[in-house]
């Protein structure tokens, strides 16, 4: 199914990158003619777009006319994973974090109006249908994402309010701007988001801020884990161990 890019460019190079956007789990191979179509560009620009991707290894060919993402994504992939500075501040966290609770623990990071999974520790026997590395949730739905909305700057918590008020009266975050600034405030006074069934029914979630020097939330650390499989879980314990790991990295980070 053909899809139509929303965002508008602030260039032709913005459109072009818009090409990556289009291809998804569900679609992950696109045809010349449904690039085009998505992106509704000339016939020229389109195929000057595709053939420049293609070139610097972003878009690779599958078979005649139809394109899949390319192996320089792997190779930038592998790049990030050895150089990012929050992956390498986080380096052994994660890992002891899911020794201390007992449950799979999670880097997450801003990334547009949404959160993406950067990193992971998986507890055994973990379910693996969980939010994982390079997936994406909602700014305002779950603890990964509520702390680190809580720790944006004011500025930008005043650009989000007017565009999604209804998803975030949805998210029980307040049906006003005061309301909304309320519910944030008291996730950074209390340093911590703890979340119930946001997702799956009965699943708890706990999440605290990696910060800058600024104050401002970097990322996310969080936890989770289903109350009917694992009622031994003590939650004040989890957010005792939530927020040193989060420490740990805010701390190594400032150090880099």
């Amino acid at each position: 199914m053909t899809e139509t890019v929303n965002a508008e460019p602030e260039s032709s190079l913005g459109k072009m990158l818009q090409v990556l956007d289009l291809f998804s789990e569900s679609e992950p191979v696109w045809s010349t003619a449904s690039i085009i179509d998505a992106l509704e560009a000339s016939r020229s620009t389109g195929y000057r777009y595709i053939k420049t991707l293609h070139d610097a290894g972003l878009l690779n060919a599958v078979r005649n006319g139809y394109y899949a993402l390319g192996p320089r994504i792997i190779e930038m992939d592998l790049q990030m994973r050895l150089t990012d500075p929050l992956l390498l501040a986080s380096e052994g966290v994660l890992d002891e974090l899911v020794d201390k609770i007992g449950h799979s623990a999670l880097l997450c990071t801003a990334f547009r109006d949404s959160v993406l999974c950067v990193g992971e520790s998986r507890a055994p026997l973990s379910p693996e249908n969980r939010f994982s590395r390079g997936q994406r949730r909602p700014l305002f739905q779950g603890a990964v994402s509520k702390v680190i909305l809580a720790y944006l700057p004011h500025h930008r918590l005043k650009a989000i309010y007017p565009q999604q008020c209804k998803e975030i009266e949805s998210a029980g975050l307040g049906s006003t701007w005061s309301e909304f600034r309320t519910s944030l405030g008291r996730i950074k006074r209390d340093g911590y988001a703890l979340t119930v069934g946001e997702f799956n029914p009965g699943v708890y979630s706990v999440a605290a801020p990696i910060l800058t020097d600024q104050r401002t939330a970097l990322g996310s650390v969080g936890v989770a884990w289903d109350e009917n499989e694992r009622r031994d879980v003590d939650v004040e314990h989890a957010v005792l161990a939530v927020r040193g790991a989060a420490t740990t990295i805010s701390e190594r980070l400032t150090m880099q």
